[in-house]
């Protein structure tokens, strides 16, 4: 992995300063060059100038709405969008992470629990780059994404092309949230954002399959209220 530039957009010095020492002597495993914007437009010209690998975003903007920045970014970046937050609204989260945002972090945070998700996000990325077809390990769990194939410990387990359909579109994004309605257009259409029950029923027979316990759900986790994510190391 080569040196990785994140942008941190946030109006309060304290937060920066905590981003920026998380990212230090190579947190993610490269050096990390920190760059700084203390509002939403500075941090636009700044991710157009210098295209970050990650962007930090904060809600709590001076001068524009978190959510038109996230959706400004996303229309010309892929870098991914992790916001920060002092609000808990679930809505606000969905209509967040459906404006492009690829995960979020509510404040106060852990310094180790935003490294984290930064070091999850950043590894989404580079997988996607260099596995776009294939198979791929997550603990005990092999997905092989061409023949539509997936095996526990060994034994394959037998999916609907639905089933799989949700699976492949999780583990794709593996550690990002994806919401209900983003879930429900892909594997459905657009006629079917409003209809959750055919996600909450369909999720139901995944888990049962995919699961060793499935009222305790170690991949396919739920994010109440605004949707899913699929939680795996690979191996």
């Amino acid at each position: 992995m080569s040196k990785q530039t994140v942008l941190v957009i946030d109006d309060e010095p304290q937060i920066r300063r905590v981003v920026k020492n998380a990212l230090g002597g190579g947190a993610l495993g490269t050096e990390t060059r920190v760059i700084e914007a203390t509002s939403g437009s500075e941090g636009l010209d700044l991710a157009a100038a210098e295209r970050p690998d990650l962007v930090v975003l904060d809600l709590g903007l001076p001068d524009r709405a978190g959510l038109d920045v996230c959706r400004d970014l996303r229309g010309w970046s892929k870098a991914p969008i992790l916001v920060l937050s002092a609000r808990h609204s679930d809505v606000e989260k969905a209509a967040l992470l459906d404006g492009g945002a690829d995960d979020y972090v509510t404040k106060p945070f852990s310094p180790d629990e935003l490294l984290a998700r930064i070091r999850v996000a950043l590894r989404r990325v580079f997988a996607e780059d260099e596995h776009e077809s294939g198979q791929e390990t997550f603990g005990d769990l092999t997905i092989d994404f061409d023949r539509h194939r997936v095996v526990r410990d060994g034994e394959e387990i037998r999916l609907t092309p639905k089933e799989f359909d949700l699976l492949q579109l999780l583990a794709r994004n593996a550690g990002r949230v994806l919401t209900n309605r983003k879930i429900l257009k892909a594997i459905w259409g657009s006629h079917a954002v409003n209809q959750p029950e055919h996600l909450w029923v369909l999720m139901g027979q995944l888990r049962k399959k995919i699961e060793r316990d499935p009222s305790k759900p170690e991949y396919l986790v739920s994010e109440p209220w605004v949707g899913y994510r699929f939680v795996a190391e690979r191996s």
